[in-house]
């Protein structure tokens, strides 16, 4: 569940897109979606390489290395939100701008995937280096208090508090199925640990994540 202090900080990052001009609310949900997804690669990245030295296993980071952006190469790493989130805003602008961009929007070699396909026309429309900056911080702060709640779906109740900001607009927005009802749909299918589940509408994989905790409950004899 989404507590107050989180709402208030989403609340204050959609103000700070407003004061910087930016006050459609489907491309605020748009660039917020990007940048959540540029901060993810980067602790996903991080945990796989934790992951692999302690399990002893052969590692190669996505930003390894130099990363060439047609005719320019730049270190990789100042690709990771970890350290570019720390560069002066007129730095984190151009790096974000003319290279985090254009790297994702490239992450995948096959150009007919449905990734492809749906960041093919990402585009980075924070208008100035100050907006930027305030965002990141702004989100820095957001992931701090998640990471702090800990529970099963909270980046699910997160994009679901941020979606609910276009309904009030008076626009469509996509929600979720409640949570009592997911469980009540995973203990009637009864899922079991040799199947295989496929949910090609997963959203924020909610379903995906309490056929997990139903199979953990039932192993634990719960």
């Amino acid at each position: 569940m989404i507590t107050g202090e989180l709402k208030n900080k989403i609340d204050g990052l959609w103000d700070i897109f407003a004061a910087g001009g930016l006050v459609n609310p489907l491309e605020v949900i748009e660039q917020i979606t990007y940048l959540m997804f540029i901060h993810d690669l980067d602790d996903s990245d991080n945990m796989r390489a934790r992951e692999s030295a302690m399990l002893g296993l052969p590692f190669q980071s996505i930003f390894f290395g130099e990363v060439k952006i047609g005719e320019r190469t730049i270190d990789g790493s100042q690709l990771k939100w970890s350290v570019f989130h720390d560069f002066p805003a007129d730095r984190m602008y151009i790096i974000m701008q003319e290279w985090v961009f254009p790297f994702i929007k490239n992450l995948h070699n096959d150009k007919n995937s449905a990734y492809s396909k749906y960041m093919d026309d990402a585009i980075f429309k924070l208008p100035t280096p100050l907006l930027l900056s305030k965002v990141v911080d702004s989100l820095d702060e957001i992931y701090k208090l998640m990471n702090e709640i800990q529970t099963a779906d909270v980046r699910g109740d997160v994009y679901e508090y941020l979606l609910s900001k276009i309904a009030q607009s008076g626009r469509n927005g996509q929600f979720r199925t409640p949570r009592h009802i997911i469980r009540m749909m995973v203990e009637m299918m009864d899922p079991s640990s040799d199947e295989i589940i496929c949910d090609p509408a997963c959203g924020t994989s909610g379903f995906l994540v309490a056929a997990g905790e139903y199979l953990k409950e039932k192993m634990d004899g719960g």
